[in-house]
């Protein structure tokens, strides 16, 4: 009930479970045999009934419908935060290996995102971008970057309009954009080269401001939805860590002439 009542609420799970000294997936799991036992399938339905208001019975399909919806949300839920445990992991005995940490990032990302292949792009506002950490990418795109080294990109490119509205691009379909149809070298060397069709660039941001771009892609038109991005968020956030750490090592290595 108190679980029950703390969703109703508006509560997050993260919020709920710091209460009450559970874990996040703990709270999903209260939750999901919550909305099975008074089915209900939304906070709104589940206040209502926390209030004494009768709501609509389902049948048995919607129930069913109900809780597949329930427990497949609930797995996805568990393995991200799998997924973000493995990589804290990763990254507390990495030792400031960036490589290995960065590596293990976009290999869940790709896979929990269900993206082809991902690029961390490195930022410095006088030399643009470069790709300083690859997963799966096409050789031929692979090929194109390596030869690139340092690029500025157009202001229409993804990378072009994140710098400038310092926020996450989403595209649905590179190849829909005007910048595709006039030519623009990194737009037709992502469509033709990676074969990439939606596309989302996400800024990684420390204390000094801007400092590169974890960018994943699909090969097929289908947007990232809203789950994807927070996920990929999460992700960046993570590879900021690692490559803040890995500059912390270095410093305390020198200090000590190693």
């Amino acid at each position: 009930m108190e679980i029950a009542t703390a969703c109703a609420r508006g509560e997050h799970y993260q919020q709920i479970a710091e209460y009450f000294g559970i874990a996040p997936s703990t709270v999903r799991t209260h939750l999901t045999t919550i909305y099975r036992k008074l089915r209900v399938s939304s906070k709104i339905e589940l206040h209502k009934v926390l209030e004494g208001e009768k709501t609509k019975s389902k049948t048995s399909e919607e129930q069913a419908m109900l809780i597949s919806e329930l427990a497949l949300g609930l797995e996805e839920a568990i393995s991200r935060e799998r997924a973000v445990s493995e990589v804290l992991s990763i990254i507390s005995r990495a030792g400031g290996d960036v490589q290995e940490v960065i590596s293990a990032v976009l290999g869940y990302t790709l896979e929990l995102c269900d993206a082809q292949f991902g690029i961390l792009f490195s930022y410095n506002p006088k030399r643009g971008f470069k790709a300083t950490y690859i997963k799966e990418i096409p050789l031929a795109f692979q090929t194109w970057l390596a030869e690139h080294d340092w690029f500025q990109v157009s202001p229409n490119t993804g990378l072009g309009r994140m710098v400038s509205a310092a926020d996450i691009i989403n595209i649905g379909d590179v190849r829909g954009e005007e910048i595709y149809r006039h030519g623009d070298p990194l737009r037709d060397a992502t469509a033709n080269l990676g074969g990439a069709r939606s596309f989302t660039a996400i800024p990684m941001l420390s204390k000094d401001g801007l400092i590169g771009a974890f960018t994943i892609y699909r090969q097929q038109v289908r947007p990232f939805d809203d789950r994807s991005l927070r996920l990929a968020s999460i992700f960046a956030d993570q590879s900021v860590i690692a490559i803040e750490n890995a500059r912390l090592v270095s410093e305390v290595r020198s200090a000590k002439g190693e």
